[in-house]
Order: C-alpha cells, then sequence, then structure tokens
C-alpha cells in the first residue's frame, strides 16, 4: 500500500491518515487485513488506517467539496484459482465528526454517489424511486421522503395509532457500541427478544443466553437487559445525539 498516495487523497477532503501495519496479536494473521477506524490525538480526529504488506488500497472516487472518498481494498485470493476479494470504504465528514462505513458488498458501487445510495435502507431507496430532481438533493439529511441523523434515517408514518400505554420516554435507539440516539417518544413493534448486556451488546436469542449460561454459569451475573432486536420502531418529538444536531418529528417511522 501506498502510505503517501492515501494519505495525499485524504488531505484532499482536509482530513489527516495515519497508515501503518496491522496491529494484531502475534498468534493471529495478518494477511490480507486491512483496518480502518476513527482515531483522535491532541490534533483532534484522523483515520487511522492499518494495512497488511499483501493488501492492495485505492481511491476509486473523491469528493473534496463534499469531503467524502471512496475506498477500496484488494485482499489475496484465500485458495489459488479464486478471485481478489474486495472490501470498499466511505470515508467523509457527517455534521462535526470524521468517519468510515462499509459498503455492502452485494452492491456494486464505484463512486461516493452510488456508495451512498447502498448505505440507504431499501424502504428509502424504494419512497425515491422514481422522483424527479437532482440526485444529490437526495444525500441531505432533510429531504421529502426522510429525515437522517447520522446512520438512521426516518420517513413519514402519518396513519401510526399507537398504543400511549407502550410509548416509551427517553429511549435509545442503537446499534452494538455506538453512542445512542435519545428519542423523546419511542413505540416498537414486533422484532425478536434478544438479551443484551455490556458482554453481548448486540444481543442473545433466547436459545443463544441458554447455550451461554450452559458453557459459562456464571454468565447469569450479567447485567441483562430484555430488549427487541429489528422491530418496527416509531418515533415522536426530539431525537438528540452527542455527534449531531437535534431533529424534530411530528411522526415518523425507521
Amino acid at each position: 500500500m501506498d502510505a503517501e498516495f492515501i494519505q495525499s487523497k485524504f488531505k484532499q477532503l482536509g482530513a489527516r491518515a495515519m497508515v501503518g501495519p496491522v496491529r494484531l496479536p502475534p498468534r493471529l494473521s495478518s494477511s490480507g487485513q486491512v483496518i480502518i477506524d476513527i482515531g483522535n490525538d491532541r490534533r483532534g480526529e484522523y483515520f487511522d488506517i492499518q494495512a497488511a504488506d499483501d493488501a492492495d488500497a485505492v481511491v476509486l472516487d473523491i469528493q473534496p467539496q463534499d469531503r467524502h472518498l471512496l475506498f477500496m481494498v484488494r485482499r489475496p485470493a484465500f485458495r489459488p484459482g479464486l478471485s481478489q476479494v474486495k472490501h470498499k470504504f466511505l470515508c467523509g465528514h457527517d455534521e462535526r465528526h470524521w468517519f468510515v462505513a462499509g459498503v455492502p458488498d452485494s452492491v456494486a458501487v464505484s463512486t461516493v454517489m452510488t456508495a451512498r445510495e447502498a448505505l440507504k435502507p431499501a424502504l428509502v431507496r424504494a419512497l425515491e424511486r422514481g422522483q424527479k430532481g437532482r440526485q444529490k438533493k437526495r444525500h441531505r439529511r432533510r429531504t421529502d421522503a426522510f429525515v437522517r441523523q447520522g446512520e438512521w434515517f426516518f420517513v413519514p408514518a402519518p396513519d401510526v395509532n399507537a398504543n400511549e400505554q407502550l410509548v416509551l420516554r427517553k429511549e435509545p435507539l442503537r446499534r452494538g457500541r455506538g453512542k445512542p440516539h435519545l428519542c423523546e417518544f419511542l413505540y416498537r413493534l414486533g422484532g425478536t427478544t434478544v438479551y443484551v448486556c455490556r458482554q453481548y451488546p448486540n444481543g442473545l436469542t433466547e436459545g443463544e443466553r441458554r447455550g451461554l449460561l450452559q458453557r459459562n454459569p456464571q454468565a447469569v451475573s450479567f447485567n441483562w437487559t430484555t430488549m427487541q432486536r429489528d422491530p418496527v420502531v416509531f418515533v415522536r418529538g426530539k431525537v438528540s445525539h452527542a455527534d449531531h444536531a437535534t431533529i424534530l418529528l411530528n411522526g415518523c417511522i425507521e
């Protein structure tokens, strides 16, 4: 990987990039590995890019005005005769901070614009299908189809009749270990019941948790919380987040 070339591309965005070898324990193989994260030091945020010697990286597209670029990494084939493995990452700036997002492998993208489209939920893309107007307007944080805060897209749902007894106040909305988006009013329908704790932030189903307790009886003392995975979520009122401007929703669905 050409570290100076990669750093020069990120510099066009007004960002710093530090490129170095993969930092993994000696017992683990780093062949083909590339890890991209956001670091922070006394000078502020930077892109921390760790790459193995046999990984090949290229910038497919860069949009300095929007402060976004599309980064692709080619990894050696696992076995002779197989194709190279390609991973694509959208790197950029959103409101207050730099971010990196993995682009789904199932979607063919070659530009920043198509990568941003690929990261939208299928519901949002369906609502936008057939709409006229400049495509660039679809990437604003507020459009006729949605209001976006970070990775969450909220679309209008004016006909929802929520059971007020089940409406939660100041309820967090999050994925994994990320910072929560705090919703003034939130109402969930359906989904799969999961058990969440610090050790398992993405949750375990009843069967998965039962298997864990059989293997590790001490896990019963974990601070478990029951939550719903992949429910339909309705949100009303203010949605706040430490890294984003607060938005106000009058009736939306995630």
